[in-house]
């Protein structure tokens, strides 16, 4: 009875998770084009706008769907664990893991193994000659 309380908790909060997850996202979009509106009507660059709009909406795609991977594999705690929930676990996991991965990359406009050159290239910009 305990167990059976517990699991319906669990499976509740992953839920919940799920649910915050698609309202970042659903929020990130709302918020990155009313910046894109504001950006492109004030400078009427909209060209320039855009590559921020971008990697806003790609920002808030990001951290939604690392609460739905998370809120994924606390709902298999409820589950009962089958070769076929497993396997379905690992395929959802992976594909929003690709798709994570991607979104970082476009975000970053480089592979993260080359993010701490970028990183250090950036900041030797800024720093004036001594």
């Amino acid at each position: 009875m305990l167990t059976e309380q517990a699991h319906a908790l669990v499976d509740q909060f992953a839920k919940v998770l799920e649910l915050v997850g698609v309202a970042i996202i659903l929020g990130g979009i709302v918020l990155a084009t009313t910046t894109f509106l504001r950006d492109g009507s004030r400078t009427r660059d909209w060209r320039s706008a855009y590559p921020g709009y971008r990697s806003d909406i790609g920002r808030g795609i990001l951290l939604g769907l690392e609460l739905l991977v998370g809120a994924d594999i606390i709902s298999t705690i409820t589950a009962p664990l089958t070769f076929e929930s497993v396997g379905l676990l690992a395929a959802i996991v992976a594909i929003r893991t690709f798709l994570s991965f991607s979104l970082e990359t476009e975000i970053e406009g480089c592979w993260p193994w080359q993010r701490i050159a970028k990183d250090m290239a950036a900041r030797s910009l800024q720093e004036p000659d001594r």
